[in-house]
């Protein structure tokens, strides 16, 4: 009986975290798609589903699901890396703009939650003993609120937050780190602590109580 490769859906496809991410699962012979607003779908090739999506629009995501399926099959790992952030003033938080808000609590909330959803329905229909992984790039905002950076923390399966050594955030976060971490996640046998605080090099480590 020939073997079936299992199938990874990255939603959210920079080349920090989302395409590093893409290339490790490839390595282990994992059928990729990926999806983003700056990809180029005539661009996909054997290794490598691209589809374009605006996750700004939720139906973006269930569009993506439907032509995983339909090209590669039902995803058994679905990885959010997606993200939007407006920046506002340390000392005037509520100084977003109403519009840019909306937008990027779509992206980071509702957008989320299609993806859940969609990974879930898919979920139930693959085999009893295929992985089911739901992974989501965070950071430290879930545990400690940033005045400039509120609309990215008011929304954050697997929550994946890299830190430093000592615990605290690390702002510039390493796209091959968190490529082995979810693939280490896809392969657990068995379900891990919700949240995966990281360390480069280190991988998965319990910073509770936080030091942050």
């Amino acid at each position: 009986m020939p073997v079936i490769s299992p199938v990874v859906l990255i939603l959210g496809a920079g080349p920090k975290v989302g395409l590093p991410t893409a290339k490790a699962f490839a390595s282990k012979g994992y059928k990729v798609a990926v999806a983003a607003r700056s990809l180029n779908e005539a661009d996909s090739i054997d290794s490598q589903l691209n589809i374009k999506s605006d996750f700004a629009n939720p139906d973006d995501v269930v569009n993506a699901f439907v032509k995983v399926k339909r090209e590669l099959g039902i995803p058994s790992v679905v990885i959010y890396n997606a993200g939007a952030a407006t920046f506002s003033p340390p000392n005037d938080p509520f100084a977003i703009p109403l519009d840019a808000f909306k937008r990027d609590m779509t992206v980071n909330n509702t957008s989320v939650f299609v993806a859940a959803q969609q990974a879930v329905l898919g979920f139930a229909e693959l085999p009893a003993d295929a992985p089911r992984v739901f992974a989501f790039t965070g950071n430290i905002l879930n545990v400690r609120p940033l005045p400039q950076f509120l609309e990215s923390g008011a929304g954050k399966f697997y929550y994946v937050d890299e830190r430093k050594v000592d615990g605290s955030a690390a702002f510039k976060i390493d796209g091959e780190a968190h490529a082995k971490l979810f693939c280490e996640l896809a392969e657990a046998k068995t379900q891990g602590p919700w949240l995966q605080t990281f360390v480069k090099g280190a991988g998965y480590k319990d910073f509770s109580p936080y030091r942050l």
